[in-house]
């Protein structure tokens, strides 16, 4: 790391704390050259990779904005949109890779879309995986339906 005051080409660690919920590191630095301290924050950049073969970084905005579509008409808060959207990022950086498909963060939106709004759900869903019948509909509500009795009975 240069110094931004002498341009030195090297620099001590004083401190590391986390910074942004684990998101990134904020280290504390001292030039050896100057003896000036100056801060960096070091953050692990997330790439998608779409189908096209083009990457780009991951977008909390990008998530919100396709999920947003989804619930428009329904009585879905930003605060909501904003969980889900962090839910999906912890899910894709769990998975350890700094590359993820396209695809994988669409199968991440489904389970917490799921859980805020099953309209929205239906609306996503019809679309990430491309539902041509009213029998895709169907057969994903009784997948709904299954489900939610199975976990009504693991609840009693």
């Amino acid at each position: 790391m240069h110094c931004p005051y002498c341009r030195h080409p090297d620099s001590r660690v004083v401190d590391s704390r986390e910074a942004e919920e684990g998101a990134a590191i904020r280290r504390r630095r001292s030039c050896p050259t100057c003896g000036r301290r100056f801060t960096t924050v070091e953050t692990a950049i997330l790439s998608v990779v779409k189908r096209s073969g083009v990457t780009e970084p991951f977008s909390r905005e990008k998530v919100i904005r396709g999920v947003r579509r989804a619930c428009q008409g329904r009585e879905v808060d930003d605060d909501a949109l904003n969980l889900l959207a962090q839910q999906v990022e912890d899910s894709v950086r769990a998975k350890g890779s700094p590359e993820v498909p396209s695809h994988e963060v669409g199968l991440a939106i489904l389970g917490p879309l799921r859980d805020l709004d099953e309209v929205a759900y239906l609306r996503f869903a019809s679309v990430y995986r491309s539902f041509t019948s009213a029998e895709d509909f169907e057969r994903e509500i009784q997948h709904m339906r299954t489900a939610r009795a199975a976990a009504a009975v693991t609840v009693d």
